[in-house]
């Protein structure tokens, strides 16, 4: 697979050029603001190498689940208001719309070394379509504001594995080039996929284990120890013939769980559930809770309808152990329920576990998305880790062994 750079592309000159960066500004709103930065963090150096040679920048990105039209709630003016927070230098602005009129005034008239943002791609239902025709000539569109010698960047990791028409068929109209986050990012997940140091410790969570099957399912041989936490841990307990209350579970994938326990053994892979819960009497932040057994969901206070919401701390210090065994950890997935205080101390042992493990020289990678969330929120720095990733689909898809269009674009 050859894939031209992002130096390549400087080297051959981009002062007075346009250039599209397809980057990720997907980040999570608190009403008007930006709660969480890391993704346009991680986004500006590219866009400032490439404005500090002499290009006219062109960005495009999407923010959450449009359909297909434009919606207030969507539009990427408060990461562009937190762009322009971050790097004044660059006069980025944000056009009114995508490749209409607004978008090629506003584009005509942009300065080198200038940045203008083009609102929401998915406010255009071309972008997402599964018509191949339609997405090509959405991506007409947008390589037509790039100029007679328009380039396209690939920046986002956090959509290599859409095919989308920003992400995949702009590549066929405008020379592409892979941006240095997508680099990094490919790096890291190599380290994690080829030749892993050992032993190899994985930490998953969040809400369904449907989500992670596929990982799983790749990794049994591969990782030395898997960690369960989160929604999804509810599954593998019913697995074992465990009562779980109200709890999230799948009961549909209960057969799944339980093969891979069998495989696991054969395999040379260690599943580690969590030995004791914090369970709550509702969802909520003040809800009442106690901890109990793992396998005692059900005699709570609350009985049945107890939900677990966090590991508990007996199993925290268990995760916490394992991990400071490893040589290479991957975590991708909260504990509990990260935003509630009362349910974040299982997280937060993850993330102590993960930065003190760095500190001693082993690799850790965070997986994007709630976990990079968690990480932030719960006051760690990104430098306590050895990558925090920007693309969480994307990457448990690399795990999984899939090829990503976005990547397979760029190939030429």
């Amino acid at each position: 697979m050859t894939l031209h750079t992002l130096s390549e592309l400087i080297d051959e000159g981009v002062r007075g050029r346009y250039v599209l960066i397809r980057s990720d500004l997907n980040v999570p709103l608190d009403g008007a603001s930006v709660s969480d930065d890391g993704r346009i963090k991680a986004s500006l150096p590219v866009i400032k190498a490439l404005a500090g040679a002499g290009a006219k920048v062109l960005v495009s990105a999407h923010l959450g689940r449009p359909k297909g039209a434009p919606e207030a709630k969507y539009s990427l003016a408060p990461a562009v208001d937190r762009l322009a927070e971050l790097a004044p230098e660059l006069n980025a602005t944000l056009a009114a719309d995508t490749t209409g009129p607004a978008a090629q005034a506003a584009a005509a008239a942009l300065a080198e070394g200038s940045v203008l943002v083009l609102e929401n791609v998915r406010f255009d239902p071309r972008e997402t379509s599964k018509d191949d025709a339609e997405r090509a000539s959405f991506a007409d569109e947008l390589a037509a504001l790039t100029g007679e010698h328009g380039a396209y960047v690939d920046d986002a990791f956090g959509a290599v594995h859409r095919r989308h028409a920003s992400v995949c068929d702009i590549a066929k109209v405008l020379p592409s080039y892979q941006g240095d986050l997508v680099r990094t990012e490919l790096d890291v997940l190599t380290k994690l996929t080829t030749g892993t140091v050992r032993p190899y410790v994985v930490v998953l969570g969040g809400s369904k284990v449907s989500d992670k099957l596929a990982v799983i399912d790749n990794l049994l041989g591969k990782a030395d120890t898997i960690l369960v936490g989160g929604g999804m841990l509810f599954t593998f307990l019913a697995a074992q013939g465990h009562q779980v209350g109200a709890s999230l579970l799948e009961t549909d994938q209960i057969p799944v769980v339980q093969d891979y326990l069998k495989r696991a053994e054969a395999a040379g892979t260690t599943f580690v559930l969590p030995t004791d819960i914090v369970v709550a009497a509702s969802f909520s932040a003040d809800a009442a809770h106690e901890t109990v057994a793992a396998g005692a969901i059900e005699s709570s206070s609350f009985g049945a309808s107890g939900l677990g919401l966090d590991i508990g701390p007996e199993s925290g210090a268990a995760f916490a152990e394992a991990i400071s065994t490893a040589k290479t950890v991957f975590w991708n997935g909260p504990m509990g329920v990260f935003e509630f205080p009362a349910f974040a101390e299982g997280t937060r042992a993850i993330a102590a576990a993960l930065a003190e493990n760095t500190a001693k020289g082993g690799f850790t990678v965070v997986g994007g998305g709630d976990s990079a969330a968690a990480v932030r929120t719960l006051g760690f720095a990104d430098d306590a880790f050895s990558h925090i990733s920007t693309g969480g689909g994307a990457s448990l898809e690399v795990l999984e062994g899939k090829k990503l269009p976005g990547l397979t674009a760029l190939e030429r």
